[in-house]
């Protein structure tokens, strides 16, 4: 089968098609047929090798999929051959045309969602579930400010906060950004790119500010998003491409809480909360992932390239060449 291996980390020339020998599932293990392959910043973070904890090379990325189970180990008992699932992680890497993943790690695709928009379920859903609900502990009636809105996580948390009966103010950096905020439910959008966007949203809330921010690029926002937060508020640090001088006294003032929060600190518990309420939500509608662009597996790095210097509008996908 093909598949991206990565054999040194660098830049995303690092990202090379290679013909790799096809995975066997034993155990509580599938071998999953892949249809699309999410595309997210952390896989870019690990490709180049700045991040904490990096994989032992040669690796191949990925751990966002959808597809079909090919076949299963033996001691496989929720999946069978046939079934439609989306990855949640995977032992082999999802760039490819099969991945092998533990059965804990694949769910339930409805059938009202392609596996374009499945490839784009857990790592931005799960994400934005966990920052608003799990870490800021959001609550009906509550504003929310969601940096970089017009990204994957980004849209998520409109679509999460709007079925919650959360209000959600959005930013992006273009207008297509803004309308594809608008569309997707959100109350109001600002340009991110426009200096005076922490003042208009603090007088579109009539002043008081928002309850939640979540937020993308803490080194370049996190100190001045006090001006926009509510008393008492609430900071997520989703993202964060650098370091920052920060003045401790803005979260006194406001007897405000910064929470730090990486996806897969989860418990069980929080796992399994977050599949259920994914699987129901994308069932009744309230979850519709976006899809931006697509690539082929052979121009991964051309996606990479595009994740990092893009305005993101939605869920960027690899589609590899095995038909369906």
């Amino acid at each position: 089968m093909k598949a991206i291996v990565i054999r040194e980390f660098g830049g995303p020339d690092v990202l090379k098609l290679d013909e790799v020998e096809r995975p066997v599932p034993t155990g509580a293990q599938v071998l999953v047929k892949i249809g699309a392959v999410g595309v997210n910043p952390v896989d870019t973070y690990l490709r180049s090798g700045v991040y904490p904890k990096l994989p032992p090379l040669p690796y191949t990325p990925g751990k966002d999929s959808a597809g079909v189970i090919e076949s299963v180990g033996s001691d496989v008992r929720e999946f069978k051959p046939g079934d439609r699932v989306y990855t949640s992680g995977s032992l082999t890497g999802t760039y490819a045309e099969y991945a092998l993943a533990d059965e804990k790690d694949v769910a339930p695709l409805p059938d009202n969602v392609t596996f374009e928009q499945g490839a784009g379920i857990w790592t931005p859903y799960a994400t934005a579930f966990r920052a608003l609900f799990q870490k800021a502990s959001a609550k009906a009636g509550e504003t929310v400010l969601i940096h970089g809105a017009s990204g994957g996580v980004g849209l998520a948390a409109i679509q999460w906060a709007k079925n919650a009966g959360i209000n959600a103010i959005g930013t992006a950096s273009s207008a297509e950004g803004k309308q594809l905020i608008l569309d997707n439910g959100a109350d109001a959008a600002f340009d991110h790119s426009d200096e005076g966007h922490l003042d208009a949203i603090l007088e579109y809330t009539g002043g008081k500010g928002v309850d939640v921010i979540i937020e993308m690029l803490a080194n370049v926002n996190l100190e001045r998003d006090f001006k926009a937060l509510a008393m008492f508020g609430r900071i997520v640090v989703v993202g964060s491409r650098g370091s920052l001088e920060f003045s401790p006294r803005l979260t006194m003032g406001k007897d405000a809480s910064i929470f730090g929060m990486s996806l897969f600190n989860y418990s069980e518990a929080e796992r399994l909360e977050i599949r259920d309420a994914v699987f129901k939500g994308l069932s009744d509608g309230s979850l519709k992932p976006v899809v931006a662009k697509r690539f082929a597996l052979a121009d991964a790095s051309a996606a990479h390239e595009e994740i990092i210097a893009s305005k993101a509008a939605g869920k960027i996908v690899l589609i590899p060449t095995t038909d369906h």
